[in-house]
């Protein structure tokens, strides 16, 4: 009878305080390896890599470490388009991207890779750094010379709503280093196709490592026609390690698009080592 008791004591002091013990092997109802954390508020903290698999490590304050914090809504929330409505389709995304758009139709694939890169540069005040290319003459519009030392976030804001009019994926794609392999790719490298007459972009937030293989697995997130928030993908292409997607596969089909090697691409400072 003490030993009963003892037992349910113990099993409502973890009912109670909600915690939760998941370990990266540890299995589910479907038997597939569970990686998930629902109640995990960062990328970081929700998606746990697969079985023998860790984290990369990445430099402190690095736009790497940046993307892999990036703050999501809680578990099950949509994905919300500019004008408030929501986004059919749940085979599509895992999480959603706890950041808000304009209520209007500007922040679509490429404008959500440049918010990160540019809300990441705004949060360290590396504003110098802040720049995007336009579409019309190729040539880089700099947020020192838009804001004119007024540098409030309204402002900020003000400018990505003018870089978001006149650039897009094809200006974003020449502005972009070519990654000549696919196995060298880093967070924070994109995906990225020009397209006619459309394009599409995915950033990669997140990577893991295998000590024991060496091959990597890696997260993607997006935004996409009409305007939306950006969300963490789920990889329709193995349901097992989903939402992450394993580097050796060089054809990268996700739910809204299909990428090669050849698609891959880098902010040139990145490829200067900030990373």
């Amino acid at each position: 009878m003490k030993i009963k008791l003892i037992l349910l004591i113990f099993f409502l002091s973890f009912y109670c305080t909600g915690q939760e013990i998941v370990k990266p092997d540890d299995k589910i109802e479907s038997g597939k390896p569970r990686i998930i954390i629902e109640k995990g508020k960062s990328v970081e903290e929700r998606f746990i890599p697969p079985a023998g698999y860790k984290r990369i490590q990445v430099k402190e304050n690095s736009f790497a470490g940046y993307l892999r914090t990036l703050n999501l809504k809680p578990f099950n929330s949509p994905v919300h388009y500019f004008d408030g409505t929501v986004k059919p389709g749940k085979k599509i995304y895992i999480s959603v991207v706890d950041m808000d758009i304009d209520k209007r139709d500007l922040q679509q694939c490429a404008d959500a890779v440049m918010r990160l890169r540019a809300e990441y540069l705004y949060g360290r005040e590396k504003y110098s750094e802040i720049h995007f290319n336009f579409i019309s003459d190729g040539k880089p519009r700099f947020y020192s010379d838009y804001v004119k030392g007024d540098i409030s976030y309204k402002k900020f804001r003000k400018y990505m709503r003018y870089i978001f009019s006149y650039a897009n994926t094809s200006s974003l794609y020449d502005e972009l280093v070519p990654v000549s392999d696919m196995n060298k790719m880093k967070i924070g490298d994109i995906f990225i196709q020009k397209g006619t007459p459309y394009g599409h972009a995915v950033i990669v937030v997140d990577m893991a490592e295998s000590s024991s293989t060496g091959n990597k697995v890696y997260l993607l997130a997006q935004s996409y026609m009409p305007a939306q928030e950006t969300q963490i993908l789920i990889n329709p292409m193995d349901d097992l390690i989903s939402p992450w997607y394993e580097l050796n596969k060089k054809t990268v089909r996700t739910p809204e698009w299909t990428f090669k090697p050849g698609d891959l691409r880098r902010f040139k400072d990145i490829i200067q080592g900030e990373i």
